[in-house]
């Protein structure tokens, strides 16, 4: 086919997790959250992107890089306890090799998880030296992807508003940590949990951001009604362009009945060694108590809805990988053909966004899915191009003027997920904080030293305690304890912070101990949060 392509598919990835670091322990449970997403989700990413820039293959990849992961990304305790965990995953992978040396069925499992722990280390170590941030900001650089930020802490802005000025620090606060550790502003941003609510579009252009991503009522329920619905994005009145997820190409992936990361021939997640093998064989991998957890070696394949699994064939995933990744090019090639027919000379644009930690995490093969992908698309069609939000507005500058509803991509598209009787009692501490750290902001104007410490140590806790993680976790009930434990520190730091100031009476080795526990954006400034002139 000559001429330009008719549309754009956007193949956003949000990349997230929540602030957790305790130098305290030597070893805490929750850290593995990052340590399996790096192992799992981003070094296999950047691999695929890697190797595919490498090779001269041109794609387009937005991506959110939310400042709590980028400031876990970038620490060095973290970061060390990390390598250390692929040196463990690399000698456990061994001892499987040397266990299943009888097995044939096994052996060739246990090889694949070596050779590929093996591969990860040489990566991290060797090509990336440790810094996967700057590993992500050379593929920006290069043209490869679009990094979008997020709110400082994934902070559910919706349920800030009777404080704007706390709206406003979640937003300044991670524009300025992006252009810290990417060397430039974010053209976009990703709204934490997708929540908009009309009047947030003036605090994102103050903070020149020219996009944000809404779930798709957030464009299909917009005033007036858009006239394509989600497949051009809308100008909000102050400026910010809203991009909305697209239902259909979701739905191929998402859906627990008919998406991809179903298939039988694909890896079983909750199969796991560290719950299948004697513990003496695992002790050293899973929780110091001796309680199981997952250790990142899996045998089985999904099989089907029953508890029967059969064994694992990495190659018949790729396979299915590269059929499933053919088919997701087939339905956009249509949806796009159709689209393009039908909007009058717009050129669609196809929001296909999902978790990062989707992609490789909770769908083993996912990274296989984006690699084949991409060289499909650069190599068989022409229809569509991958483009990222910046790209589309770049090319395509006049769209139509509209206000997104209150939104989220939450269960039920509003707010219930993170106000509800689970989780509702977090609201009257965290409001009470925001308008304490809002009059300490306007009541110290001339802090000392000490004080200007304890004052951006207060805005920290603030915004540590906002995380949507949290409330997120108690209404699903996973790990609700730690949770709930989180919000009452954060809060309960704050608080003492907030006392000393109004007394003027620093406890300065306490304040030391808390900013080296909690030490998130160290350039903070607390006047974030004063009210504007």
């Amino acid at each position: 086919m000559a001429g330009a392509p008719l549309g754009y598919v956007a193949l956003h990835l949000h990349a997230h997790l929540p602030f957790v670091r305790h130098p305290e322990h030597d070893q805490f449970l929750e850290e593995d959250w990052l340590y399996e997403a790096i192992t799992e989700t981003y070094l296999p990413l950047l691999r695929v992107f890697d190797r595919a820039a490498d090779e001269g293959i041109p794609f387009r990849v937005s991506l959110t890089m939310s400042p709590p992961l980028v400031a876990m990304l970038r620490d060095d305790l973290l970061m060390g306890r990390y390598a250390r965990r692929l040196d463990g995953l690399c000698e456990l992978a061994g001892r499987e090799v040397h266990r299943t040396r009888h097995e044939p069925a096994f052996a060739g499992l246990a090889r694949h998880y070596l050779q590929e722990f093996s591969a990860l280390r040489t990566l991290f170590h060797d090509r990336y030296r440790g810094d996967l941030v700057g590993a992500f900001r050379r593929l920006e650089e290069a043209g490869r992807l679009e990094l979008a930020t997020c709110g400082a802490t994934h902070g559910f802005l919706p349920l800030m508003q009777p404080y704007p000025e706390a709206v406003r620090a979640q937003i300044a606060v991670a524009v300025t940590h992006h252009r810290r550790h990417f060397g430039k502003d974010p053209v976009g941003i990703w709204l934490p949990e997708c929540g908009f609510f009309p009047g947030l579009e003036r605090v994102l252009a103050e903070q020149n951001l020219r996009y944000f991503f809404v779930d798709t009522h957030g464009i299909t329920d917009a005033t007036p009604r858009p006239r394509h619905g989600v497949y051009a994005p809308i100008y909000t009145p102050a400026g910010p362009a809203a991009f909305a997820r697209d239902p259909e190409s979701s739905l191929q992936v998402w859906s627990a009945e008919s998406g991809y990361p179903g298939d039988p021939d694909y890896r079983e997640f909750y199969r796991d060694i560290g719950w299948d093998l004697d513990l003496e064989h695992v002790r050293d991998h899973v929780q110091p108590s001796g309680a199981r957890k997952n250790v990142g070696i899996k045998y089985f394949r999904i099989t089907g809805r029953t508890a029967h699994k059969e064994l694992y064939d990495p190659r018949r995933a790729a396979e299915r990988a590269a059929e499933h990744a053919g088919n997701f090019l087939f339905n956009r090639e249509r949806q796009i053909e159709h689209l393009a027919g039908s909007m009058g000379g717009v050129r669609p644009i196809v929001v296909s966004p999902y978790d990062a930690e989707l992609y490789g995490h909770w769908w083993y093969e996912g990274p296989l899915f984006i690699d084949q992908l991409i060289r499909k698309v650069a190599r068989d069609q022409q229809v569509f191009r991958l483009g990222t939000p910046g790209d589309y507005l770049r090319e395509n500058p006049e769209q139509q003027i509209a206000t997104p509803p209150l939104s989220s991509w939450g269960a039920g598209g509003y707010a219930g997920v993170w106000l509800d009787g689970s989780n509702d009692w977090i609201y009257r501490h965290l409001h009470v904080a925001a308008e304490r750290m809002i009059a300490l902001a306007r009541d110290l104007r001339e802090p000392t030293p000490l004080e200007r410490r304890a004052l951006d140590q207060a805005a920290r806790e603030l915004l540590l305690a906002q995380s949507s993680d949290w409330a997120f976790i108690m209404k699903t009930g996973t790990m609700v304890e730690y949770a709930i434990r989180r919000t009452k520190e954060h809060v309960l730091r704050f608080t003492r912070l907030h006392d000393q100031l109004r007394a003027r009476q620093i406890d300065e080795p306490w304040l030391a101990h808390v900013e080296g526990k909690d030490n998130i954006f160290p350039e903070i400034d607390y006047r974030v949060y004063q009210p504007p002139a």
